[in-house]
């Protein structure tokens, strides 16, 4: 696993913004087993995006809110990073684009990263370290996905759990600032179990692979749409998850009572409070985030801390524990301090 201290680099702010349109569990069929479903993913609602609107929209808004409210300039951004699985086209990269709706200035370096729900640590990890080496004094990271657009209506293991949202996060120089603790990893042999096989290059768009058929557990679907092997992902993150977290606060030098807040990746309820027991994490300090948003794949950690810390990180510092984990698979935790960043509060688009 890859490991890093970074120093001298503050959080200035966290924006989330969500489409207007909630989407209840279960909305336009009758499911006998939705209360289970409910009960298991926590997941009573999901922010659906209208088909117009892409990441890159949930994205520019919320990075106008934080930019506002963080009164930055547009020009003192020099480096733009956007992380989703959902781009607006195969090119050219959306960072781009977004740079020239945003107004950034021409010093301003811009690309994209294709990760998900691992994406947000990750992302936290490469712009912390392009600051710490000099290559940037301040920077705009953008994370978001519409998941929605990508799965069936009728597959079941993944329709009800998904919703889409898009975060901006403002980081910057700061020789006062707490240090930094990273650990990334990856296992590539399990990118088979949650992933959309087809429509790009390797198995290119067709008419087969465009026909929804029946699938293992009476799943419908087509191969341009997202499959996901959950009892896979569950295994993977109980193999990998717990030592992750052990190792991250052993590098930060911190014990579980010295955080204030553990923010995981928001999978589904379950799965979040199988890890909390397993790692004996105080469940008043466990974020959870899902009933009225769904898993928002990158941009559950950010959404989670505007939902559910803005308050608390307006008063003073606070030391929050962070860990993405699941397609690729992936991993990235971050132990970090906040010292009263700005926090907008979760914005519709």
């Amino acid at each position: 696993m890859a490991v890093s201290t970074i120093s001298s680099v503050k959080i200035a702010g966290i924006a989330t913004v969500v489409p207007s349109q909630s989407s209840p569990v279960g909305s336009g069929g009758d499911d006998g087993d939705l209360s289970k479903v409910i009960a298991s993913t926590g997941v009573h609602s999901r922010r659906v995006s209208a088909p117009e609107v892409c990441t890159s929209d949930l994205c520019v808004k919320a990075a106008e809110v934080v930019l506002d409210g963080a009164h930055w300039d547009r020009d003192t951004v020099d480096l733009l990073i956007f992380v989703s699985q959902t781009p607006d086209q195969v090119l050219p990269a959306t960072a781009c684009l977004l740079h020239g709706r945003l107004g950034l200035g021409k010093q301003c370096a811009a690309f994209d990263v294709n990760l998900g729900c691992s994406g947000y640590v990750y992302g936290l990890s490469l712009a912390s370290a392009h600051l710490q080496a000099g290559m940037a004094s301040r920077v705009l990271l953008l994370v978001g996905d519409t998941i929605s657009k990508i799965t069936s209506a009728e597959d079941r293991s993944v329709a009800y759990l998904f919703g889409d949202a898009g975060t901006a996060t403002l980081l910057e120089r700061d020789a006062g600032a707490a240090p930094m603790n990273y650990i990334t990893g990856t296992d590539g042999s399990g990118g088979v179990h949650l992933q959309v096989e087809a429509g790009l290059f390797r198995k290119p768009s067709s008419e087969i692979t465009r026909t929804q058929t029946v699938r293992e557990g009476g799943n419908v679907r087509n191969d341009e749409q997202l499959f996901m092997n959950g009892a896979e992902i569950f295994n993977f993150t109980i193999r990998e998850i717990p030592s992750l977290i052990r190792s991250t606060l052993e590098q930060a030098q911190w014990s579980l009572n010295d955080v204030d807040a553990v923010v995981l990746h928001q999978a589904n309820q379950f799965m979040i409070n199988y890890l909390a027991k397993r790692m004996k994490l105080p469940p008043e300090k466990v974020v959870l985030a899902l009933e009225e948003y769904g898993n928002t794949s990158s941009a559950s950690i950010p959404l989670a801390i505007c939902a559910q810390l803005k308050d608390r990180l307006s008063k003073g510092r606070m030391k929050l524990l962070l860990a993405g984990f699941g397609v690729g698979f992936s991993w990235a935790a971050a132990a970090i301090e906040l010292d009263q960043p700005f926090i907008a509060p979760v914005t519709d688009y």
